[in-house]
């Protein structure tokens, strides 16, 4: 909003103050309130799950809210943002009440919540944007059908939500991989001319991730919880849709899909249909590497990080 009231030629100057005013809001928020966070118990299905307990645990809600804070200050002011905004700190307050519960919500509770997040999501695209799409990798574009591009959105957002949620399990990872799909979407923006407020909303949420990762890198002194991972895959899935190119989802985060995506899929099977698939691979998938494949989670955030900037570049290379 500030950007508003200031001269075009100090614009960029605007700019790079909102950045660091991002970064350094979400750093020293987190290190004079962290210890007002409710602390992890431990979970006994993941991984070295106990070795979290005792933790500061849902530190999402301070670099959201941060991002939130920056981006009524720097970014301009339209009603669609704004309600995107909403949404982001809606998605986060489930996370986060969810962290701070003595008994965790079940997950039918939070799966109806993120479809109600994702079909207002739907509505508002709808309103502000067209239905029509892109194949940006084959040069392609058609019109959706109003009511399937909603149902589709649904989709969309609903499994960015929850596939980027499974991620968080290792330290770094999940902020990690969101930087990666974000700042890919980002440079989507620019080579496609459409980069606009919310491209600039992009470059708020990445360094705010950074201002939390500042304190989450291995060892870590906090943990994100829901508040943060649910808040990062709702912001990834209308970043993406803004590119008019939501197909692209798919190489943009492909790592968090597959870690996550899998378990989702593994569980949904057995529960529903009494199908039983990949009865030798743990879910998420970076449990079986630190497992079974004996990484370190050091590594784990390295080599996924690497697959997924190795997917961007091709991507980008893709739709040049």
């Amino acid at each position: 909003m500030i950007l508003q009231f200031i001269p075009d030629k100090f614009v960029s100057i605007g700019a790079f103050v909102g950045i660091l005013f991002a970064f350094l809001a979400t750093v020293i928020a987190t290190d004079k309130l962290c210890n007002f966070l409710p602390k992890d118990a431990g979970r006994d299905f993941a991984h070295d799950g106990k070795k979290s307990a005792g933790k500061p645990r849902g530190a999402g809600i301070i670099f959201v809210l941060a991002f939130v804070a920056a981006a009524l200050l720097f970014v301009p002011f339209t009603v669609e943002n704004l309600i995107y905004l909403v949404l982001i700190v809606i998605c986060m307050m489930t996370g986060f009440l969810d962290d701070a519960s003595k008994s965790p919500w079940g997950e039918y509770k939070k799966g109806f919540l993120d479809l109600c997040v994702a079909a207002l999501v739907a509505v508002t695209f709808l309103h502000f944007n067209s239905n029509v799409v892109e194949l940006a990798m084959f040069d392609v574009t058609f019109t959706i059908h109003p009511v399937l591009f909603a149902v589709l959105t649904v989709i969309l957002v609903w499994t960015s939500v929850n596939v980027t949620n499974c991620t968080d399990g290792v330290d770094g990872l999940s902020g990690t991989l969101t930087i990666i799909s974000i700042m890919t979407i980002y440079l989507i923006d620019m080579m496609k001319n459409v980069a606009g407020e919310f491209s600039f909303m992009i470059l708020l949420f990445a360094v705010c991730i950074l201002g939390y990762l500042w304190y989450n890198a291995t060892p870590s002194r906090l943990m994100m919880g829901d508040a943060g991972s649910r808040a990062m895959g709702l912001f990834i899935s209308i970043a993406i849709l803004k590119t008019g190119s939501p197909f692209l989802f798919i190489p943009v985060a492909l790592v968090m899909i597959l870690d996550g995506g899998l378990g989702i899929l593994k569980v949904s099977l057995i529960r529903f249909l009494k199908i039983r698939i990949m009865k030798n691979v743990r879910t998420p998938l970076h449990d079986h590497v630190r497992k079974v494949w004996d990484w370190s989670n050091t590594q784990t955030v390295f080599r996924f990080a690497i697959i997924q900037i190795i997917l961007a570049v091709a991507t980008l290379y893709a739709i040049r």
